[in-house]
């Protein structure tokens, strides 16, 4: 029988369209657990690959002949010697290519709808990290905000839609994944916007974010304004586009809402995070559509595959929205923090500008799930 290659946009298709996928994943257990590929309609057999040396005979009652099988490790290469043993013993099996790693990378664009005065806004989906970023587009001028380091995805976009990236922004100094938004500016010549407040260490040249900043993207009335949120980041910031969107950044999730730990002060800032979700967004209209940088569970995605909610629906639903008490909540957003992302010293120096480790080295840095969520 024939084994297959799927690539990691394969994958994303699947996932969003709520497809069934049997996955066996051979990498070590404590991988595994820590990080996989997610869908609601996956199932998953994990046995690390050092145990099928001597063949499959003893897993093949665990791997179904009638479902689509994907073998997945971590950069394609064991994966590909199990695929071929599957095949041999009679099954069609598909091995990941490029492993984890490619799956960590592949970024899903999707449209998230249309500006009032001609013009568009993209969602970027990293489905392996669950990052999101965006793209906002007027009258042949394009807006990046909080990108991933994966910048020919972005260049690539705006060419093949035929907009020229004009402007950059990051919502904070990012904690789990490396920023491309210093290449992009750099690659495009645009203008790169930071929070000065997150920004006291950066070695490079930006645009200071402040609040009630307003940022003209093409001829069109469409305004990014800066809204200085504080609670993940001491400079956090949210931007209301078009009077439709508010992109959140890291503050406020769909199922969740930021950690105030990054930076090591989650006792002095959860007070800042109150005030930004219980006070500041209060005053914003319910019907602005929630565009987070993350999310953290696969749930969260809507039918289309996108990550979005009316704010009003945020403050019905969330449970991190829904704390009347105070010291409940600052138990809550102090006392249940998951582990700190991997890596995540050397990623904000990198987004600093202050070390530039060569490109196998961020991939490392990296890998795993984001973990900028409390819940």
């Amino acid at each position: 029988m024939p084994y297959n290659e799927m690539t990691a946009k394969e994958v994303a298709k699947k996932v969003i369209n709520k497809d069934d996928l049997f996955i066996f994943d051979v990498r070590n257990e404590n991988d595994f657990n820590d990080w996989k590929i997610e869908g609601e309609g996956f199932e998953y057999f994990n046995m690390p690959y050092f145990e099928l040396l001597d063949g499959v005979d003893e897993v093949m009652d665990k791997i179904p002949a009638n479902k689509e099988v994907l073998v997945v490790c971590a950069k394609e290469g064991s994966s590909v010697m199990v695929a071929e043993m599957l095949s041999d013993a009679g099954l069609t099996v598909s091995y990941l290519k490029g492993g984890m790693k490619a799956w960590s990378e592949h970024l899903e664009p999707l449209k998230i709808g249309d500006l009032k005065d001609g013009g568009e806004i993209y969602q970027f989906i990293r489905l392996g990290k669950g990052c999101l970023s965006y793209m906002v587009v007027s009258n042949g001028e394009a807006a990046i905000i909080d990108s991933t380091r994966m910048i020919d995805t972005y260049l690539d976009f705006a060419e093949s839609i035929g907009a020229k990236i004009t402007q950059v922004f990051d919502t904070h100094l990012h904690a789990d994944h490396i920023s491309g938004g210093r290449q992009i500016a750099e690659s495009t010549n645009a203008t790169y916007w930071l929070p000065p407040k997150d920004a006291t260490e950066v070695v490079f040249g930006y645009e200071p974010l402040e609040n009630g900043k307003v940022v003209k993207i093409g001829h069109t009335a469409i305004e990014i304004q800066a809204l200085y949120s504080p609670g993940h980041t001491i400079g956090s910031t949210s931007f209301v586009v078009d009077e439709k969107y508010l992109l959140t950044g890291d503050i406020l999730f769909i199922d969740s809402i930021g950690r105030p730990d990054l930076a090591g002060l989650a006792e002095d800032w959860v007070g800042d995070l109150r005030e930004t979700l219980y006070t500041r967004y209060k005053e914003l209209s319910d019907e602005l559509i929630v565009l987070p940088s993350h999310f953290m569970i696969i749930e969260e995605l809507n039918e289309d595959g996108s990550v979005a909610k009316k704010l009003g629906s945020l403050f019905e639903e969330n449970h991190g929205l829904n704390i009347a008490d105070e010291a409940e909540f600052r138990k809550m957003v102090t006392g249940n923090l998951p582990p700190q992302p991997n890596s995540y010293q050397e990623i904000r120096q990198t987004n600093m500008g202050k070390i530039t480790p060569d490109e196998e080295k961020q991939r490392e840095m990296e890998i795993g799930p984001n973990r900028c969520a409390v819940r």
